[in-house]
């Protein structure tokens, strides 16, 4: 079971509302550049800021950073929509990853 640490909500907090962000702003380039009819645009890239910002509203239970990790998963899948978004989703896996494990190590330190 995960740990829930007030460091660790802080860096998963900032990477999901960097990231809502990030996916909102697909909504334009999918129907403007890639030519996505804007319902489908307007369902995944909106969609998954509102997804982002929820699971960042609850990163008190441990159960959001499992849905964390799915929302990285539907990140990447995204790019189906916007090819780029295969790329910004792995960043954004990997940001998602590190706050994790980067916030259990500097808690770990700092409570001994």
């Amino acid at each position: 079971m995960i740990t829930v640490t007030p460091g660790m909500r802080r860096l998963c907090a900032s990477v999901l509302g960097m990231e809502a962000i990030v996916v909102g702003l697909i909504t334009p380039v999918a129907i403007n550049v890639q030519g996505v009819a804007p319902v489908t645009a307007v369902t995944v890239g909106i969609g998954l800021a509102v997804l982002c910002v929820a699971v960042a509203g609850m990163l008190k239970r441990p159960f959001a950073y499992v849905a964390g990790s799915l929302l990285q998963v539907l990140a990447i899948a995204s790019g189906v929509v916007v090819p780029m978004m295969f790329f910004l989703g792995a960043i954004f896996t990997a940001l998602w990853i590190t706050a994790i494990f980067v916030a259990h190590r500097v808690e770990g330190v700092t409570s001994r």
